[in-house]
């Protein structure tokens, strides 16, 4: 059996994810999703609670076949104790995918193989984006699984997001 990391803000879990989870279930038999940032939440760059990630997740793949975990990872700002540090906090997995080079580079340098993909449309499926539409009160739906609209509808994530994007100087 293998199981694969696939470690993400996931600020929303968005088509982009997704579309990388596809790919990597045609690779292993089960996969941990780590939640990057765990302990980040109500700013512009990381609106979302860990847990409300978590529910992103679960209900985007409720309807698959492939086992995973959904795994909180708190940040730690000490890079060379960062694999181990996710290790601890996630079921053994075997490989791990990312196309981040610092954390190809940390996953290597610790033994553990790491597998890169595409990026699918990246210039519409990124989460800055995604919360750029948000704020801006377009078009993002189309964007994400239709169970993280959810999600943000039952969070209130959108009035959360604009909220916290306003200065304190607005209006004066």
């Amino acid at each position: 059996m293998t199981r694969g990391f696939y470690i993400g803000r996931f600020q929303p879990y968005h088509n982009g994810h997704h579309r990388m989870v596809d790919r990597i279930a045609s690779e292993v038999d089960e996969l941990v999703l780590g939640i990057g940032s765990a302990g980040d939440s109500h700013s512009i760059h990381d609106p979302f609670t860990a847990g409300e990630r978590i529910m992103m997740i679960t209900k985007s793949l409720v309807d698959y076949e492939l086992v995973t975990y959904a795994v909180p990872i708190e940040d730690l700002d000490r890079n060379s104790v960062w694999v181990s540090h996710v290790q601890s906090m996630s079921p053994e997995f075997q490989v791990a995918y990312s196309n981040n080079p610092l954390v190809i580079r940390l996953f290597e340098e610790a033994g553990v193989e790491v597998r890169q993909s595409p990026m699918f449309n990246r210039e519409e499926l990124e989460g800055t984006e995604v919360r750029e539409r948000m704020i801006e009160d377009r078009d993002w739906e189309s964007l994400v699984p239709d169970p993280v609209v959810d999600v943000i509808s039952e969070t209130n994530g959108i009035e959360r997001l604009q909220r916290v994007s306003e200065s304190d100087t607005n209006g004066i």
